[in-house]
């Protein structure tokens, strides 16, 4: 599939068929496709949390207000972050690189990230957020549908899945055969809604 069509075509599916799985070469080739999203000083801090187990998948289901897909689909992926991954052996991110080149960019790594909790989590966020996308782009390229959830108890869903405490939660995506297509495109604004050329406009 062209890259621009399975831009236009992915669509939130909320219905999946739930006998239809996954290959483990299917989610390998997506995953693998996820980890080359960028990320800032190449930190690659988030996780990717697939859940297959049913009885899993039914606990994150309560808690994503029963919504049948997180049940359904063939994958579930729960996107987490690492918010003190700037600190944790940090050379293998330049590995590599020259070892000056790698030296300099890991000092200036820590000096960045550390102790610094807001930036760190809106870090987190922004390669959560590219990753995801890579995700659903790359899974309608395989002939497969997607969705995004945001709608969850997040203190549930790190129970649910033992999150550690230096990570955040992100969304949560669910890849699969469609049940039931999605709705026509409710509204979309204009480019002319969106775009603002160099500046926004003065204050009054």
């Amino acid at each position: 599939m062209e890259t621009f069509d399975a831009i236009y075509g992915r669509r939130s599916i909320k219905h999946f068929h739930p006998d239809h799985e996954l290959t483990d070469e299917e989610i390998n080739k997506l995953m693998e496709a996820a980890i080359q999203s960028p990320t800032s000083f190449n930190i690659q801090h988030w996780r990717f949390v697939l859940v297959r187990d049913k009885e899993t998948r039914q606990q994150l289901k309560a808690a994503a207000f029963n919504q049948a897909q997180v049940a359904d689909a063939s994958l579930l992926i729960v996107l987490t972050a690492d918010l003190e991954a700037h600190g944790k052996e940090p050379d293998r991110y330049w590995r590599n690189s020259p070892p000056e080149v790698a030296e300099k960019l890991v000092k200036m790594l820590f000096g960045l990230y550390d102790k610094k909790p807001q930036l760190q989590r809106d870090e987190a966020m922004r390669s959560m957020g590219i990753a995801a996308q890579t995700i659903m782009i790359a899974a309608k390229d395989m002939g497969y549908d997607t969705g995004a959830l945001v709608g969850y108890d997040p203190d549930k869903v790190a129970e649910v899945i033992n999150l550690p405490d230096d990570h955040i939660l992100g969304m949560m995506i669910v890849v699969g055969k469609a049940k039931q297509g999605a709705w026509g495109k409710p509204g979309q604004l204009s480019l002319e809604d969106v775009i603002v050329h160099d500046k926004f406009p003065g204050k009054p």
